[in-house]
């Protein structure tokens, strides 16, 4: 451990130092001192206090604020790492479970305008606090501050039962829920709050903010991971570090864990900046949003700069972390050719498209059998009249080899067998909707990238989407006719799986188709800017362009499953359902690997992304693939067979929600089985099919600098037809050769086989 040494840190911002940093210090010691912060010498002192220096923290970390909102802010950063230091003296290090959850649910009571008495420290901060910070801010405000405080003082649970089981997590499931108990996501909240720069309510939940968010707080995190490794996990027994989560992983030493860490660090600083100058932009433009709002979504973008120059000095100061390391250069800033050119930055645009790609397929873990429906034959047979009927054979007329799909391609692809695996109790009719589902999304998965991606044609995708989205109305009254196949089919599709549910259900599987087509448009916008995603937003992206999120909100909504909301946002619940999506969408990624990146030129799979950012060769990126696939289905067991039964009894739940919770269980495990028989199975990954490609591709009109106005006119209605959406945005003005072969992402936007009738459980999701 001596030797252990800080990596070199992409600091792209100067500190700066507000010049009220003196009143802060003395004001938090004696408010530290009147909350009996002081009293325990085990766990604070007076000179403990000093030497960690909050106060400079939070003058480093906010600058630009006045003297009492900066009062205000540290005595929150005093409060939130007292918590820190009394729950593992009191908690963590005795292994108290049962007292820390008892203790962690009565401080939910100080959140509100009615708190009870205090009767420690922790609480006397807290009861202090809310009343000084809310009123100055909206309702939505504050429910986003409950939140994220929640989660900062609830996930310590999550790194309870780690020490307790002696367990270190996945990386995947490490970075999620670092975020939580970390901290940085209520910190950015706090950002808001001294900057004066609340985010408009429409605004705060779309991609970019919550982008900008994350990435933040994920850099935050693994700074402090790299600056606390030694005092955690050697002093403290500590688990929760991305430095011992990498050693443990890629079975390395501490030195090589330092270097993966620092990267995925700088990797997210390049993601924040991606999305800041990028997405923020056209979101300004996409919503309408005018200079007043910008002005503190900006403002909230230069408080979170802030921080994190401000908190990487604060790291380098204070008593509480280590010190081994080079200096920043002037202004406290680092930036050389290495951050510029490694991982997230020049290296994510150099990648080549339909190269030669070929990996070695591992033989995936799966402990789950599957199961076939005995409808299956009379599935396919409906299946390939439907795609005909609605069109998804069709090309430009007198161009059949503009058609995206053919008869022949859709039966080997075998969509039915999914569906047969996913659910294999299924009545003839709920299979045949299941399947129908899966070919509208493997089809509109394919769709996009030919018809938009080849034109980087993203005012197309997005007016597409404008029209998809008309397509799903709560009332069920159509108010548009569909102009394409894929309009047909989710015109076809909609009623028939939202009319027997009520109006609520419908809301939220919308929003999840929503979220599916729009992350198409996602994909398309890093294919125009030749960007390999950062992996963190890959994984969480790639629930959404695989329909994962749809398929698991189908699977709430089924008909007689009773499962209350609380459960749903649990961390057990939350935990299990995200390790099945990512074993799923990994799985997909390995077995068309060669699809995409050699016929297709695409960049979206993870082992192009994980490959870019280890710089690493395509079959050590696939072993890491596998690593994590793995590693996921082995937490998904490890909650479903201990966590998941430990908290339905915690929470004393009755027989009928421990039927439903392990109906939806078992759903999972079959969602997964059949989606890896059906990939083991399926001819769309097979060479010969590969190798066959439509002969021309689809085009928006000119393409090129300069152009995208006259493809905007080609989308547009005629003035008879009156709204700006009315007529179909995919009607092509040009065909050009030679082909480029439709994209992949597995049957994507498929719905699992409870998208059946309202009698049976709707289906879990499919490939």
């Amino acid at each position: 451990m001596s030797s252990y040494r800080l990596p070199d840190f992409y600091l792209p911002y100067p500190p700066r130092l507000n010049p009220h940093v003196e009143t802060a210090r003395a004001h938090t010691r004696g408010w530290a001192a009147d909350m009996g912060m002081l009293d325990d010498p085990d766990i604070w002192t007076e000179e403990s206090l000093e030497a960690m220096d909050y106060g400079l923290m939070c003058a480093y970390t906010h600058p630009d604020c006045s003297a009492p909102e900066l009062d205000l802010v540290t005595d929150w950063y005093v409060w939130v790492f007292f918590f820190d230091d009394h729950f593992l003296e009191t908690f963590k290090r005795g292994r108290d479970l049962d007292g820390a959850q008892d203790y962690l649910d009565r401080l939910d009571a100080f959140m509100t305008d009615d708190p009870p008495e205090p009767t420690n420290p922790v609480e006397r901060g807290l009861a202090d606090l809310w009343p000084r910070t809310v009123p100055a801010m909206s309702e939505a405000w504050r429910r986003r501050f409950v939140r994220v405080t929640r989660d900062l003082l609830q996930e310590s649970m999550w790194e309870l039962f780690h020490i307790e089981r002696e367990a270190v997590s996945n990386p995947i499931e490490y970075i999620e829920e670092r975020r939580k108990v970390g901290g940085a996501p209520w910190s950015a909240a706090l950002v808001e709050h001294a900057a004066g720069a609340e985010l408009p309510a429409r605004l705060a939940e779309s991609r970019p903010i919550r982008v900008l968010t994350e990435s933040f707080a994920d850099a935050v995190h693994l700074r402090n991971d790299l600056f606390s490794y030694q005092r955690e996990v050697q002093q403290e027994g500590e688990l929760s570090n991305c430095v011992l989560v990498c050693e443990r992983f890629f079975d390395c030493g501490t030195g090589r864990a330092v270097e993966i860490t620092n990267d995925l660090l700088t990797s997210r600083l390049h993601q924040f900046e991606h999305t800041a100058l990028t997405e923020l932009p056209a979101l300004f433009a996409d919503e309408g949003v005018l200079p007043p709002e910008q002005a503190p979504v900006l403002s909230y973008v230069k408080g979170l700069q802030d921080w994190q120059a401000g908190g990487h000095a604060w790291h380098t100061a204070s008593s509480r972390y280590t010190k081994s390391g080079d200096l920043p250069g002037p202004l406290g800033m680092n930036v050389s050719r290495a951050h510029l050119t490694g991982a997230g930055g020049l290296r994510n645009h150099t990648h080549r498209p339909f190269s030669e790609a070929a990996v070695r397929l591992p033989r995936p873990y799966m402990p789950f059998e599957v199961r076939d429906n005995p409808h299956l034959d009379t599935a396919r047979a409906a299946d390939v009249e439907w795609c005909a009927a609605m069109g998804f054979f069709d090309g430009v007329p007198g161009l059949p080899a503009t058609a995206v799909w053919s008869e022949s391609l859709l039966v080997g692809f075998d969509l039915a067998l999914c569906a047969s695996g996913i659910n294999p109790d299924a009545t003839a009719g709920e299979l045949i909707l299941a399947t129908n589902w899966l070919a509208w999304g493997t089809y509109g998965d394919d769709y996009y990238p030919r018809v938009y991606g080849a034109a980087r044609d993203l005012v197309g995708a997005k007016l597409g989407n404008r029209r998809l989205k008309e397509f799903m109305p709560l009332d069920l009254v159509p108010r548009l006719t569909p102009m394409t196949g894929l309009e047909r089919g989710l015109a076809d599709l909609w009623p028939r799986t939202a009319g027997p549910l009520p109006e609520e259900s419908r809301r939220a599987f919308r929003t999840a188709v929503e979220e599916m087509i729009d992350s198409w448009v996602w994909e398309l916008a890093n294919q125009a800017q030749h960007r390999v995603p950062d992996p963190i937003d890959y994984l969480e992206m790639r629930r959404r362009t695989f329909g994962s999120q749809m398929t698991m909100s189908l699977a709430r909504l089924t008909p007689g499953r009773v499962i209350p909301v609380e459960i749903h946002r649990t961390r057990e619940f939350l935990g299990m359902t995200d390790a099945a999506q990512d074993y799923a969408c990994l799985l997909n990624d390995l077995f068309s690997y060669r699809k995409e990146i050699q016929f297709e030129g695409e960049l979206h799979n993870a082992v192009v992304v994980l490959g870019t950012f280890l710089d690493c060769a395509p079959d050590e990126a696939a072993t890491v693939v596998d690593g994590l696939m793995t590693s996921r289905m082995r937490q998904f067991e490890h909650i479903t067979t201990v966590d998941l039964p430990a908290l339905l009894d915690r929470i004393e739940a009755g027989e009928g929600v421990r039927e439903s919770v392990g109906g939806y269980v078992s759903d999972l495990r079959n969602w997964m089985a059949a989606i890896l028989r059906w990939h083991q199975r399926s001819r769309r990954y097979f060479e010969e099919e590969l190798r066959r490609g439509p002969a021309a591709r689809w085009s928006q009109g000119p393409t090129g600098l300069g152009t995208a106005t006259a493809r905007i006119l080609s989308l547009a209605p005629p003035a008879a037809h009156g709204s700006p959406v009315s007529t179909a945005s995919s009607t092509a003005s040009s065909v050009t050769a030679p082909a480029l072969p439709p994209f992949d992402v597995a049957p994507s936007s498929v719905a699992p086989s409870a998208l059946a009738a309202p009698a049976h459980p709707l289906p879990v999701g499919a490939p």
